[in-house]
């Protein structure tokens, strides 16, 4: 299609003998994702006297990153982040960014300069619809943890979602 043919709509052919009008669009979107990943070996280093200041920070690096916080919360060995993105965010690149300045925050902030958090990460999207369900379970972490390990609560999540995965990854 040329752009002569968007600047003049008279060239479109006409249907049922009407002329239509084109109007102006713009990009609109409603992408949220729920993501879940640990610390390196699952090992329990978050902790209590820092962690909220930690999810704090880390919604001010996704705001840096361009992204939407609306939920952040965990345990000890890991972390939940319900997130928006814009339609041009790779995932890939803002998890890489995202974990790379939290682990710099708790190497500089904290002291911990043996902290790590794991390769990979697990992310689900999420309707507008579910925001608040999933924003409400990311908040009581704490309390879902003690009936569920992480191992049984991501092997879960991964079922539900319909994602293949290997368990040896989920040691």
């Amino acid at each position: 299609m040329t752009t002569d043919r968007i600047r003049n709509p008279s060239r479109f052919p006409k249907i049922d003998g009407d002329q239509h009008e084109f109007l102006a669009m713009s990009t609109y979107s409603s992408l949220h994702y729920h993501i879940i990943f640990s610390t390196k070996n699952r090992l329990r280093t978050i902790g209590d006297q820092w962690q909220e200041d930690l999810y704090q920070h880390m919604g001010g690096i996704i705001k840096q990153l361009g992204g939407f916080p609306q939920g952040i919360g965990g345990v000890e060995d890991h972390v939940h982040l319900l997130i928006g993105l814009k339609p041009t965010h790779n995932i890939s690149d803002f998890m890489r960014e995202l974990k790379k300045a939290s682990s710099k925050w708790v190497h500089q902030t904290v002291g911990q300069r043996a902290f790590q958090w794991q390769e990979g990460y697990s992310v689900f999207t999420v309707s507008a619809t579910a925001r608040s369900k999933v924003r409400s379970y990311i908040e009581n972490q704490k309390q879902h943890h003690q009936k569920k390990t992480f191992r049984q609560e991501i092997m879960e999540l991964l079922q539900k979602a319909g994602i293949d995965y290997d368990p040896k990854y989920l040691q």
